[in-house]
């Protein structure tokens, strides 16, 4: 009797110490890849003692899995780019609300979730490309104006069926109306030089090498592109400054809806909005960081300030069904 207490005792002492370890780690479930969040999660866990797990996949097969698993899902928290994807995930009930001071503080309301699901961590900017060699900055005025004649046979797309543009797109019949972003759509369709690219680097590459002359890609392509080819004959140019503005969209987070350790998940979500987070969130990405009071890398403040759409980002999540059939009548492919 004695040797069956002590096994007892012994093996809820060890389920309590697994009990009180597993409290001490976090699951992220992460659409971003390892080189851009592991150096996030390594600092956090040197500062607080936390342990980071996390599992890295595309955002269609990390949101099914969290479905899949329902209330036995091992993971926490859901990191993904688009806001179109983030509210995928919310509408698919994988995310719960996280209310938080911090986060509220940390991070403009265009940048979160309607309902606290989740918050932008970094920015991107999808904008206009142009040759340095032929096309002069002054020639160049609003995504709109990419539709007028002078542009045809000269405009470079990524493929609509990328959310990127579906999002672009979104935000478009935000502002103008499904009618006259169709219109505009088809504008662009018309003055295609070459068949639409599979990624914003071919379509820069397209535009150096001198496929076309213009295009529309995210800030980021750039960044990584010119990093490796610095003598690029690409530079963006920021359209509608004397409008709305710039299209932006994001990377962000939220905490699953049964996450085991929710008040932990919390915790590094707040974290990530903080100054120190931003910088590393943002800068290994070469994005601009969703925190307003964080300055941007040198690198990517060397392309110049902007004045960014105040449009709700998660628009591209409840306008992206109506994006994506607008674009395909239009032709966009």
């Amino acid at each position: 009797m004695k040797a069956r207490n002590a096994l007892l005792a012994a093996f809820t002492l060890s389920t309590l110490a697994t009990a009180v370890q597993a409290a001490d780690e976090v699951v992220v479930y992460s659409a971003r890849i390892d080189e851009l969040i592991k150096p996030v999660f390594d600092l956090y866990t040197e500062k607080t003692g936390v342990k980071v797990k996390f599992i890295t996949d595309k955002e269609a097969p990390l949101i099914a899995r969290l479905k899949a698993e329902g209330a036995n899902t091992p993971a926490d928290m859901l990191i993904t780019v688009d806001a179109g994807n983030l509210w995928q995930a919310e509408q698919e009930g994988v995310l719960q609300p996280t209310k938080s001071d911090v986060i509220s503080a940390n991070i403009p309301a265009q940048y979160r979730s309607s309902t606290d699901s989740w918050t932008g961590l970094s920015l991107r900017a999808r904008t206009i490309f142009y040759s340095t060699e032929r096309v002069k900055p002054e020639e160049l005025s609003t995504y709109e104006a990419l539709a007028d004649k002078n542009w045809e046979g000269r405009l470079c797309l990524r493929t609509s069926k990328k959310v990127y543009n579906q999002s672009l797109t979104a935000t478009l019949i935000e502002t103008h109306g499904a009618e006259k972003t169709e219109e505009i759509v088809k504008g662009w369709v018309n003055n295609l030089a070459t068949d639409v690219f599979p990624d914003d680097t071919a379509l820069l590459q397209a535009i150096d090498a001198g496929q076309c002359d213009v295009g529309i890609a995210n800030t980021y392509y750039y960044g990584r592109l010119h990093k490796q080819q610095p003598s690029l004959k690409v530079k963006p140019y920021w359209p509608n400054q004397n409008d709305r503005g710039v299209h932006v969209n994001l990377a962000g987070a939220g905490v699953t809806k049964h996450a085991p350790h929710a008040e932990q998940a919390r915790k590094l979500l707040e974290w990530m909005t903080t100054p120190e987070a931003q910088t590393i969130f943002a800068g290994v990405n070469q994005e601009f960081p969703a925190n307003p009071a964080v300055a941007p890398s040198d690198e990517v403040a060397a392309w110049g300030s902007f004045k960014a759409d105040s449009i709700a980002t998660e628009v591209a999540g409840t306008r992206q069904a109506e994006a994506t059939m607008l674009m395909d009548r239009a032709g966009w492919q």
